[in-house]
């Protein structure tokens, strides 16, 4: 009676049953099918090109004050939300081209560091032109329409960029004086631009004259370069 007792206590004992359950609960869950891969977004950049390319191209053929921004975002098919989330009006796009723009002059001034300054900073206003001449139309339309309102926030900013392209430093009240110098430089060279046609030998002739005035007029403030 004993060995029986000892056999009957250690026999395992049936697991309790969960109520509800079933053979059919207790098989594997059917897999959930593969979600697909979410589309990723397009960088904002690419997406601010693309928009700044079309407002340009819609300033071709008429006023900039009567294109909209659905009218942009519309010709760069994107949603107006979209776009407007990245560039919440005109001046934003034309804020971002003219970065592209200066960035033109900073691929420009890698190529020659061997140059005197002067030779390194008229290279990379050319090259700030020659980024801008596919557009060269459309952004004197919307100089014109806008007039100065338009233009004179870039003017310094872009004037800082090609002096530091260029390797002259621009840092400190000698460097302001430098950005302040050029600002008229690179405003005069756009007044010649707008009116010169062909080879630009006109503009060229003019930025080469700006800069050695320029440059001749920062010597006697001790900050030529």
């Amino acid at each position: 009676m004993a060995v029986a007792r000892k056999t009957a206590s250690t026999a395992p004992k049936p697991s309790p049953k969960t109520p509800g359950t079933s053979k059919a609960s207790a098989s594997p869950k059917a897999s959930t099918p593969p979600q697909m891969p979410e589309v990723p977004e397009a960088p904002a950049v690419d997406l601010l090109d693309r928009a700044g390319e079309q407002a340009l191209a819609l300033a071709m053929d008429k006023p900039w004050s009567e294109i909209s921004l659905r009218d942009i975002a519309r010709a760069a098919s994107l949603s107006f939300a979209e776009l407007y989330a990245r560039a919440p009006g005109k001046t934003a796009l034309l804020d971002h081209m003219s970065r592209r723009f200066d960035a033109a002059a900073f691929a420009s001034a890698e190529a020659d560091d061997s140059a005197e300054a002067h030779d390194r900073l008229f290279e990379t206003v050319m090259a700030r032109l020659e980024a801008m001449a596919p557009h060269r139309d459309a952004l004197i339309s919307i100089a014109r329409s806008q007039g100065i309102l338009v233009i004179a926030p870039h003017l310094p900013r872009t004037a800082k960029a090609l002096l530091e392209a260029a390797g002259i430093d621009t840092g400190g009240p000698v460097g302001a004086i430098r950005i302040a110098g050029m600002t008229r430089v690179w405003a005069r060279t756009l007044q010649v631009w707008r009116d010169d046609q062909g080879a630009l030998n006109r503009t060229m002739a003019e930025i080469d004259k700006q800069l050695r005035t320029f440059n001749q007029r920062l010597k006697r403030v001790g900050a030529g370069f």
